[in-house]
């Protein structure tokens, strides 16, 4: 879907308006178009360089997906990142040495194993990040306010309950296959 039509359209199935499910159900059909337009709208190349214009940082756009990602997750092996934003392991790695050259990052072995490199964020990349929070903040903090606590923690439980079992369906999926 394009976002340039109108709420009516969205909420009923796309250009035409009318959707036969014929391969998903229903409600899959509308959650997965729900999805694709908030990922789409939050995490897009546009997006991303609106918000980092807000926060007058000064980092790529191919590398800020990273450093968030680092900083939600960190310390995370670069195999885990590229999985994660789901891009190619040596085009991570690359990235990933960049934020550490640029001191937003530092790469070490892991404790357990040192084979693996892991990534975790620097004091200098935590400065950034708090930039980028306070910039998504001022740009999408009115979205929810109009919403009660009640329905915010609803909607974050539900999406985090949600998000848990699409990874563990994946994961299970990638090793039987």
């Amino acid at each position: 879907m394009r976002y340039t039509m109108d709420k009516k359209k969205r909420e009923f199935g796309g250009a035409g308006g009318h959707v036969q499910y014929k391969h998903m159900s229903e409600i899959l059909y509308k959650l997965h178009g729900i999805l694709l337009d908030l990922i789409g709208t939050m995490n897009s190349p546009q997006a991303h360089a609106v918000l980092l214009e807000e926060a007058e940082v000064d980092l790529d756009r191919a590398r800020f997906p990273l450093l968030v990602r680092i900083d939600h997750r960190g310390p995370i092996s670069v195999g885990d990142l590229s999985e994660s934003i789901g891009r190619d392991y040596t085009t991570v790695s690359r990235q990933a040495a960049r934020l550490e050259e640029l001191g937003l990052v530092v790469r070490r072995s892991n404790e357990q194993d040192r084979r693996i490199r892991e990534a975790a964020i620097t004091d200098q990349g935590r400065e950034m990040i708090d930039n980028i929070y306070m910039a998504r903040e001022r740009l999408y903090g009115s979205l929810l306010s109009s919403w009660s606590d009640r329905d915010k923690d609803k909607l974050i439980s539900l999406l985090r309950v949600l998000a848990d079992e699409a990874i563990e369906l994946t994961r299970l999926r990638i090793k039987s296959a």
